[in-house]
């Protein structure tokens, strides 16, 4: 039977399993090994109590299990976004003299790709674990409330975290977008935006803008969503698209920076005046927004720092808190040439 890590909280064990199956933990580890013949019923009533209780083999057992494994492990959607590795450069300031070496894995936006990194990575009896977003499955939400290690789940702070929070609040920022670019005197606006099932968070953003023009009397006059991830040469193709189909518009706001980028070159490309003949309002503040001739105007979230104060709160106790903990990093709006 498995160790619970002293001064730690207690996680599933082999026998929770057994019992919640109606076995012996003999049957329960041969299922999950994989070894030996075993009525196809009483495998999957096994696996339903795995995945009902949450259980997360332990792949340290034995000696190294009782000091832990000194590993920080981190899950990110994507490598090719420029934001998470900013992140990833602030887990690992944070990590730097403590001992403690961060395990990185990326989950494509998927959400059951990322159960999957989350049973993996838990399994090896991690220190630490920092997620991306509030969002999980029923099973990984379980596995990480339940497990041993501290849990941050960052980027966001719209709902209740498990354990710690870090981020920003993304309908708030939305709602300030809208208010910022109402206060300018924009009042025809449109929006060019990608895949809400994937990345949640600019879902929240859009909600926060769509509040900001009703309280102004406003409503948004045409939109464009391209259903897979964002890039700059979507950008540019969807607000050409919007553009085609709905004239008159005098600002477009864009889900994040690169979406639009890929729309200030379609103006460039179109004759289009940025700014006098269309305003164009991003998110995110990254480095390729502002280095452009005209730089881009957008919101600034502070990314290096929502992974440092991640690892940094963490590793401040290795109990978790009875009360979550929720630390707002902020954002600020960059003025820009666009709009």
């Amino acid at each position: 039977m498995e160790k619970k890590r002293s001064g730690r909280r207690g996680s599933v064990t082999l026998t929770d399993v057994a019992q919640a199956a109606g076995v012996s933990q003999i049957t329960v580890s041969r299922i999950l090994r994989d070894k030996g013949p075993v009525a196809e019923e009483t495998r999957q009533r096994v696996l339903a109590a795995v995945r009902r209780t949450g259980y997360v083999p332990n792949r340290l057992a034995g000696g190294l299990a009782s000091s832990g494994s000194r590993l920080v492990g981190v899950i990110i959607p994507s490598l090719s976004n420029i934001v998470f590795p900013e992140v990833l450069r602030g887990v690992h300031a944070a990590l730097d003299g403590t001992g403690f070496e961060a395990v990185v894995a990326v989950s494509d936006y998927g959400m059951a790709h990322e159960e999957r990194l989350v049973s993996s990575l838990l399994a090896w009896q991690l220190e630490a674990i920092v997620v991306t977003g509030l969002r999980h499955t029923k099973l990984a939400r379980t596995m990480l409330e339940r497990c041993n290690a501290r849990i941050a789940e960052v980027m966001e702070i719209d709902s209740a975290p498990i354990d710690v929070a870090v981020g920003l609040s993304h309908r708030r920022a939305g709602f300030d977008m809208g208010r910022y670019l109402v206060e300018l005197g924009y009042r025809r606006f449109g929006y060019v935006g990608h895949d809400w099932d994937a990345d949640y968070r600019a879902r929240l953003r859009y909600d926060g803008l769509m509040l900001a023009l009703d309280e102004a009397g406003l409503t948004l006059l045409d939109e464009e969503r391209f259903d897979g991830p964002s890039s700059t040469q979507v950008g540019r193709e969807m607000l050409r698209k919007l553009l085609a189909r709905t004239r008159g518009l005098d600002v477009v706001v864009f889900s994040n920076d690169d979406m639009a980028t890929g729309g200030m070159f379609h103006c460039m490309g179109a004759g289009i005046r940025l700014k006098q003949d269309l305003a164009i309002f991003g998110f995110n503040g990254l480095d390729i927004g502002q280095a452009l001739p005209m730089p881009l105007s957008t919101v600034r979230s502070n990314r290096f720092l929502i992974g440092k104060l991640a690892v940094e709160k963490l590793l401040e106790q290795r109990e978790r808190p009875k009360l979550p903990t929720v630390i707002d990093t902020g954002y600020e709006i960059v003025v820009g040439a666009t709009a």
